[in-house]
């Protein structure tokens, strides 16, 4: 459960100075609905740009922005289908886009879930305390970018071989950027990091997205019914969800698979990792370039029991289609293919992961021969914007991209998508990949082993508390934003 404890003293604190910055924070009800967020707000959102670091920005938090830089409003979710001519399957994929959240990735939401509850409450207090954000990568720009709307300061940890567009930005961002050693994969590091600051500083509190179930309930609530409401647009009556295809990082967004099974029992959540890193296929470690999914462990708020089925993807997949996708080259060659040339203008909204994640789609779809009458979701986590240096880097090792390059890709990569690496899981594997977490969090990080056997042998109400309690913050929320005063 989330502690939604009063903390007085410390709530009078973060209210002067949400008072003092003009600061009005959205309920997940305006996330998930924005038609209920004040008009004066809606105005005055026509003037801020998207990535501006303006208090405003908070209404933003939401899958239905409009899609344009700077002056947008609302609209319907941001989402993309990808046809057949580029999948080469029958099922219909779809994803939701991440680009249009501030900051261009949806993780500002994951790490709004986090931060709020605690400082409606009191718990955190912004005037003596520092946010610190551990990530393997956009969740720390999404904690900085919520801090310093909201008048916190912040700290972000994340591993020394992400993308250096991720560095570049936090050290205009964030008040302290500390890199862990290694890549996506080297998560203990940065759990080691935190414990140090935990132990030697007393002006911090650790927003670990990986064990705070504000992660969870963010995309439950708003991910999820964002999913359900595409389903229902574009499929009406006849919705048959086969599935949700999620790379489990810290294992939040898969929390939306929770409440689509809830709508429609015949799903499969399906959660997906690096091939070069199978902690959930095979209990195996190792480095991949699958960036800011985080391995090597299973998150705390995980919820393993209610996850059907395992996807290994081969780095070198996304990696390839990074360049079929985004270099003239590839691009080109997909138009003399006959793939649409408004298909093909959407392809840079797939950042490295949400490329993981359509392979993962289309590995599903293939292995449940699915047809034309199914329709499987994922979601494309940020886009090619964040990504710019690794086609230099790609360029400098290995050349020009050429025709030939994309020819090769397209098929070996794209057309050439397997069954391999795929698990089902069995009751007996569910609780295999469960049993993992007892060796990060009650060994390492010294969380209760009856909570640990709460979430398997309590299943689903332990689950269910939590997702009920979204409610009871929105009722926290209200109640700051109306002693602030300024509605």
């Amino acid at each position: 459960m989330i502690n939604l404890d009063i903390h007085e003293k410390q709530r009078q604190n973060s209210i002067a100075l949400a008072q003092e910055k003009k600061i009005r924070i959205p309920t997940f009800e305006q996330m998930i609905n924005p038609d209920k967020i004040d008009p004066s707000i809606k105005n005055a959102l026509k003037k801020v740009g998207l990535w501006k670091v303006d208090p405003l920005n908070l209404f933003r938090i939401s899958w239905k922005n409009t899609p344009i830089e700077s002056g947008g409003a609302f609209g319907g979710v941001n989402y993309i289908e990808l046809p057949s001519s580029l999948t080469g399957v029958k099922a219909r994929i779809f994803g939701l886009v991440g680009k249009w959240f501030p900051t261009g990735a949806h993780k500002v939401g994951a790490a709004f879930g986090c931060l709020v509850p605690k400082l409606v409450t009191g718990q955190f207090d912004p005037t003596s305390m520092k946010a610190v954000w551990p990530s393997t990568g956009n969740y720390c720009r999404g904690g900085a970018y919520n801090s310093a709307l909201l008048g916190c300061e912040s700290i972000a940890i994340l591993p020394e071989g992400m993308s250096r567009e991720r560095f570049e930005w936090l050290e205009k961002i964030a008040g302290e950027v500390i890199a862990t050693p290694g890549c996506e994969s080297n998560v203990k590091e940065i759990y080691d990091k935190c414990h140090e600051l935990r132990t030697t500083r007393d002006d911090v509190m650790i927003f670990n997205q990986f064990e705070e179930f504000g992660n969870y309930l963010w995309h439950y609530h708003v991910t999820g019914q964002a999913i359900e409401e595409v389903l229902h647009k574009d499929l009406g009556s006849a919705t048959r969800l086969a599935g949700l295809i999620s790379a489990t990082g810290s294992g939040g967004t898969i929390a939306c698979g929770d409440y689509l099974k809830q709508k429609f029992p015949q799903m499969k959540n399906v959660a997906s990792e690096a091939l070069q890193c199978p902690t959930l296929l095979c209990n195996g470690y190792g480095d991949h370039r699958i960036e800011g999914i985080g391995d090597k462990h299973v998150p705390w708020i995980h919820n393993v029991r209610n996850t059907d089925m395992v996807v290994a993807i081969d780095d070198n997949f996304p990696v390839h289609l990074l360049r079929l996708f985004n270099e003239p080259a590839g691009q080109g060659y997909l138009l003399e293919l006959g793939i649409a040339e408004n298909t093909i203008e959407q392809l840079p909204l797939l950042g490295i992961s949400g490329i993981a994640n359509l392979i993962g789609a289309i590995k599903f779809a293939r292995y449940y021969e699915l047809t034309e009458k199914d329709s499987v979701f994922t979601i494309f986590t940020d886009s090619m914007q964040l990504y710019g240096s690794r086609i230099e880097e790609m360029h400098d090792r290995f050349g020009a991209y050429k025709k030939e390059n994309a020819v090769r890709d397209y098929h070996q990569f794209l057309q050439g998508v397997t069954t391999d690496n795929m698990l089902e899981l069995t009751y007996p594997e569910k609780r295999r990949i469960h049993n993992l977490k007892y060796f990060t969090w009650i060994e390492q990080q010294g969380r209760e082993l009856d909570e640990l056997n709460a979430q398997w042998y309590d299943s689903p109400d332990y689950w269910e508390k939590i997702q009920r309690q979204a409610g009871e913050i929105d009722t926290r929320i209200a109640a700051f934003n109306k002693d602030v005063g300024l509605a």
